[in-house]
């Protein structure tokens, strides 16, 4: 298994004293993803919790909705010289009976860690392919326990201490209480990772709960959580125009600038008991 971090030798300056030290970064590495041997998407990302990663993308991209539909995961051998495993190629399996998902296996989606690619364009094919509709979720959250998501997130990222370089996902429940955390180079990734635990342990959909994510709210983590079924979504950033109008059509609740006693809210007001913005 590759290791979350790494440890490098840099020179740091500190008022004008300069002195070489180890420091230690998060690694980013790729991860291929195969479906039933053929592959579909590489994506750059922070080693560990590699089932979930590969497991969330599926069920972001629509490809799988159930436990069941997916017969296995395993690790293939890596190209190296010695004949070693890199633990950076994985192969799903899915069910028997389970048809390929109606998209060309030839055309790989190309992932980084700063951006997802998630071969849904438009607002319409997000909309017509969610198996569960977040808009008749009626979870209703208090403002104020909300705002001590970010830092009962903050507190269980455990190698973000070490790095300073990590996105971070959290799975909440309405009472605040965290059920799922993981993290990532990439903060999609780490949304995949959150949503892929969900489905290996048969939780899916994720109705009443919270999605609190680290950084921006992009399309692509609306898109992600409308899939899952979750029915807000909270970030500590901006989110963008995109993501906004995402929300509003599938009826996700989504809060940006959620610091301190302060937040945005910018679809989906009425589940924190406020009333729509004009």
């Amino acid at each position: 298994m590759g290791r979350v971090t790494s440890r490098r030798r840099v020179v740091a300056l500190r008022d004008g004293v300069r002195r070489a030290r180890p420091d230690t970064l998060v690694t980013e590495e790729p991860l291929e993803i195969r479906l039933g041997g053929r592959p579909l998407t590489v994506t750059m990302r922070t080693p560990g919790s590699d089932f979930d990663l590969a497991a969330g993308f599926l069920v972001s991209e629509g490809m799988v909705r159930r436990t069941g539909e997916i017969a296995g995961i395993r690790y293939c051998a890596g190209a190296t010289d010695d004949g070693s495993n890199t633990y950076n190629v994985l192969d799903v399996a899915l069910a028997p009976g389970v048809a390929l998902p109606e998209v060309s296996l030839q055309r790989n989606f190309y992932t980084t860690s700063s951006c997802g690619v998630c071969g849904k364009a438009s607002l319409d094919a997000v909309r017509t392919v969610a198996s569960w509709p977040v808009r008749d979720d009626p979870a209703e959250l208090d403002p104020g326990l909300l705002t001590a998501l970010p830092d009962r997130l903050r507190a269980a990222q455990r190698v973000f201490d070490r790095t300073g370089g990590l996105h971070a996902s959290g799975l909440f429940g309405l009472d605040g209480a965290l059920r799922c955390l993981r993290e990532d180079v990439g903060r999609h990734n780490a949304v995949d990772k959150v949503v892929g635990w969900a489905l290996r342990s048969g939780e899916l959909p994720l109705s009443g709960s919270v999605l609190m994510v680290s950084g921006r709210a992009s399309f692509e983590l609306v898109q992600k959580a409308v899939m899952a079924g979750i029915p807000v979504l909270a970030a500590v950033s901006a989110p963008s125009s995109l993501a906004v109008d995402l929300a509003e059509e599938s009826g996700l609740t989504l809060v940006g600038f959620l610091r301190g006693s302060s937040m945005n809210v910018y679809a989906g007001a009425h589940r924190l008991g406020l009333a729509e913005a004009p």
